[in-house]
């Protein structure tokens, strides 16, 4: 009896151990379908407690909040229950159906994941209207509203949207972030800077507000129709007052997100009127002035000139083209160099466009520039205007005469042949003569010239077996060349700090500079990472005499103590002179 007591109590231990080996794992959703303007909150829960927590990507949401951990830990009739939680809490970015992926998490060395989660996110919903609700608190006290200037123009006509965020004093506003940016489809748009906007005071359906303008934009419709206006959205962080009071009375605050959207703007786009339009129109709508000139109106042949179009005013200067102009063809004519010099602000483009043509004519005479005419459609009258330049005549004064640009040039004056009247002097400009003079034959052989150039390689042949003697000699001169070369390199290093004699601060630090780059280049060292020992000790291995190396650190020692006591000239010239010996004798001593 007693043996089945110890298994039964055995066997009773063994089922405890293997329940509570389970390890749960799992993910919770507050639900499972919500609107754009709802919250959703996800919690990660696991009965036994673990390392290296990795949520998931939370694809097509925003983290609001989170991540919030929660421990919970009881005994409930010998037995342990522990559960853990992380909590997050997301705004969805936009509808569709989502999915939150695995998380993972390692319990006892071993890795865990959840199971992914569908998300069905619908379009904004009715919030209930709780007046104890913060949420519904923030959604009553804060609005983002997008004014339209116009919601009927004409094709090409600009009309502004305005973004202002009202906000109650009521409520305060922490931060925002856009979580959907309007894209103008079917409009051409400027966006207008509004940095440096301040908080102004205003109404919102008959209350006090503060508002802040967000974004201005111009736009220019480019269809006609019901064109939309996509919605501007925010994320906002705001803090709202509860029905709970602090030891002095004053209402408590608890935080609050809240998405807002501007919502839709549709407009309708009126065609402009086909009665009356001009032939030659070509998109233009505003107000606008037109010229036509010409930088010259004399000028040589192949001299060349500026002939500028230009239209001046406000409208859509940067979607419609200038007309042509129309020239002979005697007049050679290159592309137009285009030029824009437009401002864009709340009521539209303002300034100028112009399109400057170069002509080059080709030979002398008359030629008129007829008048070019310019329509635009006029927003103030709604009708139809045209604008004509005056009529240019260019005169080239000199260059050679054509029969056929003379034709050319009455017919395009006049529509009539015009007689050519030719005359005995008409190719006066061609020379029948030449100024060619006879050149005596010279010979380049038997001249002085050619002699010396002829002896001289014999000349410099005992000049260059000198030459090789003397290197050969002074090569063979090896103690004299290591003077040499020391003194060179004591002239490269010192050479800035030469230039310094005289001025105490400067010239020390050249000096210091110079004898730290020697030792560089010399001892293949970073001196600023070594002690004055160190360089002792590597100037003593490569065999450099004790005197010599106590110069070296005396002159070291000079550099320092110049910063802080007087010297005079003499003092660093005898300074320069002993560095520069002693730079000499290590080059010389080292081996």
């Amino acid at each position: 009896m007693k043996t089945i007591k110890h298994i039964t109590l055995l066997l009773f231990i063994l089922a405890t151990s293997v329940v509570s080996a389970q390890v749960k794992f799992e993910a919770k959703v507050s639900k499972q379908k919500l609107g754009i303007n709802e919250r959703l909150r996800v919690d990660f829960e696991m009965n036994q407690d673990g390392d290296n927590f990795n949520p998931p990507s939370f694809s097509g949401f925003t983290v609001v909040g989170g991540p919030n951990q929660s421990v919970s830990n009881s005994w409930i009739n010998g037995v342990r229950t522990y559960k853990k939680t992380y909590s997050y809490f997301l705004a969805p970015k936009q509808r569709g159906n989502f999915i939150i992926s695995q998380a993972t998490i390692t319990i006892d060395g071993e890795s865990f994941k959840t199971t992914p989660v569908k998300i069905q996110v619908t379009g904004a919903v009715d919030i209930p209207k709780d007046p104890n609700d913060p949420t519904y608190l923030a959604s009553e006290n804060i609005h983002l509203v997008a004014e339209v200037s116009k919601t009927n123009p004409y094709l090409n006509e600009a009309i502004t949207v305005v973004y202002k965020l009202y906000v109650s004093p009521k409520i305060a506003v922490d931060n925002w972030n856009e979580i959907d940016s309007p894209r103008y489809n079917d409009f051409w748009s400027q966006a207008i800077n509004t940095q440096g906007q301040k908080v102004q005071n205003g109404t919102y359906n008959g209350q006090d507000y503060r508002y802040l303008v967000l974004r201005k934009a111009v736009l220019y419709p480019q269809k006609i129709g019901k064109l939309n206006i996509e919605p501007l959205s925010l994320n906002i962080a705001l803090r709202v007052p509860t029905k709970r009071r602090d030891i002095f009375g004053s209402l408590l605050m608890t935080r609050v997100n809240k998405t807002v959207s501007a919502g839709n703007k549709t407009i309708q786009v009126k065609p402009l009127p086909e009665v009356g339009k001009p032939v030659d129109f070509t998109g233009a709508v505003g107000s606008f002035s037109f010229d036509v000139t010409a930088s010259k109106t004399e000028l040589d042949a192949s001299e060349s000139l500026q002939l500028k179009v230009s239209a001046t005013g406000n409208g859509n200067l940067k979607l419609f083209k200038l007309p042509k102009i129309s020239l002979p063809s005697s007049l050679e004519v290159y592309e137009p160099e285009h030029k824009e010099s437009v401002k864009t602000n709340l009521t539209g483009m303002k300034g100028r466009i112009s399109d400057s043509y170069t002509i080059v004519p080709q030979y002398k005479g008359k030629y008129p520039i007829p008048s070019i005419s310019f329509s635009y459609f006029d927003l103030k009258t709604e009708s139809y205007k045209r604008l004509s330049s005056d009529e240019i005549v260019i005169n080239v004064l000199n260059g050679p005469s054509n029969s056929t640009n003379t034709s050319e040039v009455s017919a395009v004056s006049n529509n009539n042949k015009q007689p050519v009247v030719l005359n005995n002097d008409q190719f006066a400009f061609i020379k029948t003569k030449t100024d060619f003079q006879t050149i005596k034959p010279s010979h380049f052989f038997k001249t002085s010239l050619f002699w010396n150039l002829l002896l001289l390689p014999f000349l410099a042949i005992p000049l260059a077996i000198v030459i090789r003697r003397k290197k050969a000699s002074r090569d063979a001169d090896v103690y004299g060349n290591r003077i040499r070369k020391a003194d060179k390199l004591a002239r490269k290093y010192l050479s800035s700090a030469k230039k310094s004699l005289g001025k105490k601060e400067v010239f020390y630090v050249a000096l210091e500079k110079a004898l730290h780059n020697y030792l560089k280049a010399k001892l293949h060292i970073e001196t600023n990472e070594l002690s004055k020992d160190k360089i002792n000790s590597l100037l003593k291995e490569k065999q450099v005499n004790n005197e010599v190396i106590k110069s070296f650190g005396s002159i070291l020692q000079n550099c320092e103590l110049a910063r802080y006591t007087p010297i005079d000239i003499v003092t660093m010239q005898e300074d320069y002179k002993k560095a520069a010996k002693t730079i000499a004798l290590i080059d010389k001593q080292a081996r």
